[in-house]
């Protein structure tokens, strides 16, 4: 296996269209809600993406053809004073699973996160995906706590 990880370029067309086409296959996932991207974001995303600063993605080639995503978004933690990172999709292709490829992208978001100045990396990731729960902790990802008599942290969400 020859694999390229890299900073996504959302201006570049390849690359904005292997963005797209891998959180497609994501999407319609049952891991990813099942449904696919709808004509208007799979249009409209790279360009979104580039005007946000705080975005970042990496993608990873295998002999030069798409297999591995992972798109990020900077927030802010107020505890720290610091940029945080949070990991907001993971996708690895069917084909490539199993192979440590999330590893060897969540490196470079690593990489990236560290030459922002962030604190910390955050994510979620459903209960019941368990090969996904197993490589973030592999990754050094725990569940989060301030207090255990408080419990573990919990992602909401409310839509508008």
């Amino acid at each position: 296996m020859t694999i390229e990880v890299v900073l996504a370029d959302y201006r570049d067309a390849a690359q904005a269209a292997a963005l797209v086409e891998l959180l497609d296959g994501y999407a319609r996932d049952p891991a990813g809600g099942g449904t696919p991207l709808s004509a208007q974001v799979r249009a409209d995303l790279p360009a979104a993406l580039a005007a946000r600063p705080q975005a970042f993605s990496v993608l990873a080639y295998d002999h030069g053809q798409p297999v591995g995503l992972i798109n990020c978004v900077e927030g802010f933690s107020t505890f720290a004073c610091r940029p945080l990172v949070n990991v907001h999709d993971v996708v690895v292709a069917p084909s490539h699973r199993g192979q440590r490829l999330a590893q060897r992208m969540l490196e470079k978001v690593e990489q990236e996160a560290r030459a922002r100045g962030a604190c910390k990396l955050t994510l979620e990731v459903l209960s019941g995906n368990v090969s996904a729960r197993k490589a973030y902790e592999r990754e050094g990802f725990a569940d989060y706590q301030l207090d255990p008599a408080f419990g573990s942290a919990m992602f909401m969400q409310k839509k508008l």
